[in-house]
């Protein structure tokens, strides 16, 4: 990996976690901070050395199916557009396999971010609906499928 590619790698990393802190505390994910990610997954698949066929197209691809799957969970009422936003700017940055990897980690932590979100309800016993920042499971499911390409040596 080079070292533009570690660096974009850092920065996506730290914008995930920017997310998340955003999200829990004003539980809105803001579209300047998802067009980074997105945008930066450009050089990046530069920095990489993929090629624009079959690469880059998959991921986009990908991506765009992602968009759709968690746009129905914005549909339901189960998350934000920034969340769907954000989950297919993430896909971006990941192999095929990866971004499956990425969603059953969002799925897993996304229930227990869920479960922490309705404890904290009932604790508090705050009026109305409960409100859950998934942008945090979305970002655990980045930052876990991120770091297999450092610490994980046979994925």
């Amino acid at each position: 990996m080079t070292n533009v590619a570690l660096t974009l790698n850092v920065l996506f990393a730290l914008l995930l976690i920017w997310a998340a802190v955003r999200d829990v505390q004003t539980y809105t994910i803001r579209n300047q901070l998802v067009l980074i990610v997105a945008v930066l997954a450009v050089p990046y698949w530069w920095a990489t050395g993929l090629s624009l066929w079959p690469d880059i197209a998959w991921r986009i691809g990908i991506a765009a199916l992602v968009f759709a799957l968690l746009a129905i969970g914005f549909y339901i009422g189960m998350m934000g557009g920034g969340d769907v936003k954000l989950g297919a700017a993430c896909a971006l940055w990941f192999a095929p396999m990866g971004v499956f990897r990425f969603l059953i980690v969002m799925s897993l932590s996304g229930a227990l971010v869920t479960l922490a979100a309705v404890m904290h309800h009932r604790i508090t016993q705050k009026a109305g609906k409960t409100k859950v920042p998934y942008g945090v499971a979305i970002a655990i499911g980045a930052l876990v499928n991120l770091t297999q390409r450092f610490l994980n040596h046979f994925a």
